[in-house]
């Protein structure tokens, strides 16, 4: 039986995607790893790789234009340029979570829907990715593009102690709004990507360094934005335009909860150097 015989195409895919920013965060995670001296150069920039094609790095102070390099020797530019850290930011329209402006860069990390903002220097990277291949078996190319940021705090960051309060509450919330909203009777593929998602036992979580609380909270983030992908795609008992719009009105503060708890959880390492 497939996706599309149960007519929920998007179930299964839409808990990877709630999931498929760890490329990202991993710059950032294993970036700091690096930075902090804990991993070699080598091991970050193979971290950071993952499964995808390539990771290039353009922009560079420095650099001529269209001067591309690969994540060993970009990192290491950073940390001779004065680099003392890396920041997640997840912004989204209305909110933008972890950047410094200016507008123009906004905008790209808006419609990336991501950056990695350096700590010690105004610095800050966004994401081009191409993806390719076929369902199932797909890999991505990623060039991040550098520029200048202002040398201002981050919006809307939460502390880690308070990602973890907010998480605590946003999962139990997420698991009744499941059941309200009759998500269970959107079908097989629905409850069959819930437990893909429950067997991952996700092995890449952070990097060396990072705190055991970090881990916590960014797996509690990761399993809230699984959990509101699949209400987002499963209508279940939802069958009118109203009823769909009223769904994803409630749905949009837990999005935000889960984006502000992941943020807080790759930037602790960061954040932890810095309150010693």
């Amino acid at each position: 039986m497939t996706a599309d015989s149960v007519g929920w195409p998007d179930a299964r895919d839409s808990c990877r995607q709630s999931v498929r920013r760890a490329p990202f965060g991993r710059l950032a995670a294993w970036g700091n790893a690096l930075l902090a001296g804990l991993v070699p150069p080598d091991n970050a920039a193979a971290a950071v790789l993952g499964a995808d094609e390539s990771h290039r790095v353009t922009g560079l102070p420095g650099d001529a234009p269209g001067e591309q390099h690969g994540l060993t020797w970009a990192l290491g530019r950073l940390r001779v340029l004065g680099v003392k850290g890396l920041r997640l930011a997840l912004p989204s329209a209305g909110h933008p979570l972890g950047l410094t402006g200016p507008p123009a860069f906004n905008d790209r990390a808006l419609g990336a829907g991501e950056a990695v903002l350096a700590v010690g220097v105004p610095l800050g990277l966004v994401p081009e990715v191409e993806v390719f291949g076929p369902a199932g078996d797909r890999s991505a190319t990623v060039l991040w593009r550098c520029a200048e940021v202002n040398d201002t705090p981050p919006a809307d960051v939460p502390s880690l102690h308070e990602a973890e309060r907010e998480m605590a509450d946003g999962l139990r919330e997420a698991t009744l709004l499941l059941t309200r909203l009759d998500v269970a009777g959107a079908g097989p593929e629905a409850l069959r990507a819930l437990e893909a998602y429950r067997r991952r036992g996700h092995v890449e979580l952070l990097a060396p360094g990072y705190p055991p609380r970090a881990v916590r909270v960014l797996e509690s983030a990761r399993q809230v934005s699984a959990l509101l992908a699949i209400a987002s795609d499963s209508h279940g008992a939802a069958v009118s335009a109203s009823e769909m719009a009223s769904r994803q009105a409630v749905l949009a503060p837990l999005r935000r909860t889960a984006r502000r708890a992941q943020v807080a959880a790759y930037n602790a390492l960061v954040d932890e150097r810095d309150a010693r």
